[in-house]
């Protein structure tokens, strides 16, 4: 089998790639000088030489912490393409061969959204309804189609957005941020285990720290 894994050069997306090269998964784990999904230019050449694969693992960074009055009309146009535009031209354009996986690595502020996180909020929340909608297409070709949405989770994001990491994780239920590492090994489990019917979901990936149920 063959992956794609967006965003594969660090953080979660890295995990992600360790992880199914040891079930000798064949992973192009893409950086950001492979492709820039706010750059459409990018984003076709990519899709011209990466057209076809088992697996996908649609990922990418998100913006900075802005309040609503301070977001620019050139990073609404920035993220817009990164967070929804980019992935919808990648879907539209990479086949995922019959049997396949899709996954979504996307955030919890899909479902309880963040007044500092408005961009990542926003559009998000706007692809994951596109890729719910588009989990019943491919599920007619038996391709399974997972949104993961990661809560706190131990990277260079999450360092970079709060002020004191040791205080905070006190105020977390499990009293810590989780690994990249656990979200790679979720993905190689519902691989490995070949699970099919756990499709068209959210997972949320938060150590009990959000207070919705759906």
């Amino acid at each position: 089998m063959r992956a794609i894994v967006l965003g594969g050069s660090r953080g979660m997306g890295k995990a992600i790639s360790e992880s199914l090269r040891s079930i000798k998964i064949d992973v192009f784990a893409a950086s950001k000088d492979d492709i820039d999904t706010s750059n459409l230019d990018s984003v076709k050449k990519f899709v011209q030489n990466h057209n076809q694969t088992d697996i996908l693992v649609l990922n990418t960074g998100g913006p900075e912490a802005k309040e609503f009055a301070n977001i620019t009309e050139d990073d609404w146009k920035k993220y817009h393409n990164q967070l929804f535009l980019g992935f919808c031209m990648i879907l539209q354009n990479i086949k995922i061969n019959d049997g396949g996986y899709i996954f979504l690595i996307s955030s919890s502020v899909i479902k309880e959204p963040n007044k500092k996180l408005i961009i990542s909020s926003a559009y998000r929340a706007a692809f994951s309804e596109v890729f719910k909608i588009l989990s019943k297409d491919y599920a007619a070709k038996n391709i399974s189609c997972i949104n993961i949405a990661p809560g706190p989770i131990n990277t260079d994001r999450t360092k970079e957005l709060i002020e004191n990491i040791d205080e905070y994780k006190k105020s977390l239920p499990m009293k810590r941020l989780g690994e990249p590492e656990e979200i790679g090994n979720f993905v190689k489990a519902i691989i490995e285990n070949k699970i099919k019917y756990l499709s068209g979901v959210v997972i949320n990936f938060d150590g009990a720290n959000s207070n919705y149920i759906f």
